[in-house]
């Protein structure tokens, strides 16, 4: 069986289409509470380099989405709208890969800074 997190990266990587969006949408209303407890959990720990290279593409890719919209949000768009985005996006991995490799540094800083104020909250 999948593991939920796999489950939820195959979700970034694949162009959807409505029926996809749909079945991915039940999907997280019946395992919503499972992930956000499981999500908490690891939030305890310290993120694997394999997590923080996943999180880095993850805010890449929001960079170039956000580039492609120009001032409009994501979620303003209709479902044929973001099928269209997802479809620029998988066009552009390079640049993503390029933008995720340069933001690396940015948020293994963010990671360790969380960390430390995380300690600094559970001492007191």
């Amino acid at each position: 069986m999948k593991n939920v997190d796999d489950m939820i990266e195959d979700v970034l990587d694949e162009i959807m289409s409505k029926m996809v969006r749909m079945k991915k949408a039940r999907m997280m209303k019946v395992k919503g509470k499972q992930i956000a407890r499981k999500r908490k959990l690891a939030m305890k720990r310290k993120a694997n380099p394999e997590k923080l290279k996943k999180r880095a593409a993850k805010k890449a890719r929001d960079i170039v989405a956000k580039k492609l919209l120009k001032d409009r949000s994501k979620s303003d768009l209709s479902i044929s709208g973001k099928e269209n985005l997802e479809k620029r996006l998988a066009k552009k991995k390079g640049v993503i890969a390029k933008i995720a490799k340069r933001i690396l540094p940015q948020v293994r800083k963010a990671e360790n800074e969380r960390l430390a104020k995380k300690r600094e909250k559970d001492s007191q």
